[in-house]
């Protein structure tokens, strides 16, 4: 009887396995090496009084923080972590449908598409680095005393902000880079999600530090904790492993004068397609009203009722208000429902089946497959839509749930999870992606046992 985890012991045993995971462990480390690096010109002084106040200031930076690692609380060169890629990937995915010319190009050579959405996902991850740069610097000088960057195109300060900029850009192209290389010649097609993954993870100790050094309430808070993480990491899984099988029938094959039956076969529809993507969209979208609003918070330029209005937009969506969660709950909700559209656009399934030749039961082949298709995948992403709104708002209610039992505590709701529920949705999705991906590549060296539970 064979181990359950018995493909284990091949991890090390394969050279070319034993390569890879090396090769990804060394490039994470340099990654974590190099979010410690911070960006020049700061004030350490201004950023260490404004993280001790954090807390008061609102969530907002404290969940930008949770999600690059710890690096926006340093203000460290990789701050903005792959995410202008990630947003830059994002629109090139949204704007493809838009455009016949586009839509053709990948469906006529899906190769060569992917090839141009991935040249111009890098050029547009350049700009949307620069605006990312230039916003989250104003946010922190506006939540900051004391400036903690002193960063205009005056005359005076055009070249230090110009090299700040440049070395934002450049500390966000190269975990862009890192994350490249793993996908080469580390674990296969998961670089930037593991270098996603490494800085949500790398918070969990100074979570669990802060935590346990609340002792008025460490020990509900502990039970409380591991709670609700077991119960949402078992309700993550369920979601996302959760699928729709539709029934198709593909033909006979020929076999010298005869044909063979025809094949019962399914199409596996997810209820959760779009993964976490609405999540980080919709979260990208709700800073941009803080980070506009930081602009006009000055009242030498502007006047009190401009000021006194801006003031109230960073109030409004710094992450502490009902108006800011329940904006995410919807943008994350109607988010899933379009990207998924979008995604299931493009694997035009309609046209794929009736090139094989297999049929939906009852449905003609090409569009009206289609049609129908998208119909089935309509109703089953309102469950994982609602299910990516709960897990976006999740901190909110918890923090609404211990206020209510009268559990009062220095930590806040998203240290509570040791990262914030989107942190840990995408955990969850990258240990599931990497240890399938790993299974994969023992398959193909031949091993037959898996890494998985059977």
């Amino acid at each position: 009887m064979k181990s359950t985890f018995s493909g284990w012991r091949y991890l090390w045993a394969s050279q070319d396995i034993r390569r890879k995971l090396l090769v990804t462990l060394l490039v994470l480390v340099i990654f974590r090496l190099a979010a410690n690096v911070p960006v020049p010109g700061i004030n350490a002084e201004a950023l260490k009084a404004m993280l001790a106040n954090m807390n008061n200031t609102g969530s907002l930076l404290a969940f930008m923080d949770l999600l690059s690692g710890g690096t926006v609380s340093r203000f460290s060169l990789l701050s903005m972590g792959v995410y202008p890629y990630i947003t830059a990937q994002i629109i090139i995915q949204l704007v493809t449908p838009i455009f016949p010319a586009l839509q053709r190009k990948m469906e006529e050579d899906p190769r060569e598409g992917r090839k141009w959405m991935e040249k111009w996902t890098y050029y547009l991850a350049v700009p949307m680095a620069i605006l990312s740069a230039v916003g989250q610097i104003n946010l922190f000088n506006s939540y900051a005393q004391t400036k903690i960057v002193e960063f205009g195109f005056t005359s005076t300060l055009w070249l230090p902000s110009l090299a700040i900029l440049a070395a934002m850009v450049g500390g966000t192209m190269f975990a862009i880079w890192l994350g490249e290389l793993i996908s080469e010649y580390g674990i296969r097609g998961q670089g930037i999600s593991l270098i996603i993954f490494a800085g949500i993870v790398a918070q969990m100790p100074a979570n669990f530090t802060t935590i346990w050094a609340d002792e008025a309430s460490r020990w509900p808070m502990l039970i409380t904790m591991l709670v609700v993480i077991v119960l949402t990491i078992f309700v993550i899984v369920y979601v996302q492993q959760g699928r729709r099988n539709v029934p198709v029938m593909y033909p006979g094959r020929r076999i010298g004068n005869r044909m063979s039956m025809p094949v019962k076969g399914t199409l596996p529809l997810l209820v959760n397609l779009s993964g976490m993507i609405p999540l980080i969209f919709a979260g990208a979208l709700l800073q941009f009203p803080a980070i506009v609003a930081s602009y006009f918070l000055d009242a030498a330029k502007y006047s009190a009722g401009v000021v006194t209005f801006a003031n109230n937009v960073k109030d409004t969506f710094n992450g502490t208000s009902w108006v800011y969660w329940l904006l995410y709950f919807l943008m994350v909700v109607g988010f899933t429902f379009f990207y998924t559209d979008v995604l299931f656009a493009q694997q035009n399934y309609g046209e794929n089946l009736k090139k094989v030749g297999a049929q939906v039961p009852g449905i003609n082949r090409g569009a009206p497959t289609q049609k129908y298709l998208t119909k089935v995948q309509r109703r089953i992403t309102f469950p994982g839509a609602l299910f990516l709104g709960m897990v976006a708002v999740l901190p909110y209610l918890i923090g609404l749930a211990l206020a209510a039992v009268g559990i009062s505590t220095a930590a806040s709701s998203s240290t509570l999870l040791l990262v914030s529920s989107a942190g840990l949705l995408i955990v969850v999705g990258v240990v599931r992606d990497t240890f399938q991906n790993i299974d994969a590549e023992l398959k193909l060296h031949g091993y037959e046992d898996s890494l998985l539970v059977k």
